[in-house]
């Protein structure tokens, strides 16, 4: 199966350590966010990995060296954001049905297997939760997005003209999610840098773009210095549930 992992970031809010390394390679109990990340996939039988790099390219790529079924997406010239990334590295990827995506700096329960099972019905499966946020995508009772809100703003982003945000479902995008590759095209007339969010707003009214509650998922955004301690005890906790 393949996966690509955004890893590309600069990754600012972990300085001064991300002035000296890559986001990708900053130690959460002794190991690099990269090498949890890859084990978790490898676990789940994710074999064909595509990485992208910006920040520290040549370190990620020589940390990789020897490691097998690995490939990277230069984005060494400018960072492209996640639409843009994906769109980027297309080549590397339309040569499979389907492929996850998973942000770098996600440490979470997820069970990718069940995850990848139920992309299986959808063009995109988007893996989101009950967190509480200031920025939801909207759902309708068959779990379809149907647009985004910003519940402190009151702005509304849907290609359905007047949605109404209060008759669907709230839920918090959780950085994991599987595309089918048969929407890559689809991509050829938008931007260089665009957001994947953007993307499957566009695409929702003509696509199936669904959305998948794990119920006891757990997880943690490792994207904040004071979070490393916090990211270790979250780390060997998940160890134990297993």
């Amino acid at each position: 199966m393949k996966a690509m992992i955004f890893a590309a970031g600069l990754g600012t809010r972990l300085k001064p350590i991300t002035d000296r390394m890559p986001k990708a390679l900053v130690p959460v109990d002794g190991q690099p966010l990269l090498q949890i990340l890859l084990e978790k996939l490898q676990a789940a039988g994710y074999d064909d990995l595509v990485i992208n790099v910006h920040h520290f390219a040549d370190t990620i790529e020589a940390w990789c060296q020897g490691r097998p079924g690995i490939r990277f997406s230069d984005e060494r010239a400018q960072l492209l954001e996640t639409g843009g990334g994906i769109r980027h590295a297309a080549p590397l990827l339309a040569d499979a049905d389907s492929f996850l995506i998973h942000n770098v700096d996600i440490l979470s329960n997820v069970r990718l297997r069940d995850f990848a099972e139920a992309g299986k019905t959808a063009e995109v499966t988007l893996l989101v939760s009950e967190r509480a946020t200031q920025r939801y995508l909207l759902f309708d009772e068959a779990m379809r997005l149907v647009g985004w809100t910003n519940v402190k703003t009151g702005e509304v982003r849907s290609p359905y003209p007047h949605l109404d945000p209060s008759r669907y479902r709230h839920l918090a995008f959780a950085g994991i999610h599987q595309m089918s590759s048969a929407l890559l095209p689809l991509m050829d007339n938008y931007p260089d840098k665009f957001s994947i969010i953007d993307f499957y707003l566009q695409q929702c009214a003509e696509h199936t773009i669904r959305g998948y509650v794990q119920p006891d998922l757990r997880m943690m955004d490792v994207g904040k210095l004071g979070s490393l301690d916090q990211a270790a005890d979250f780390l060997n906790s998940l160890d134990r549930e297993i």
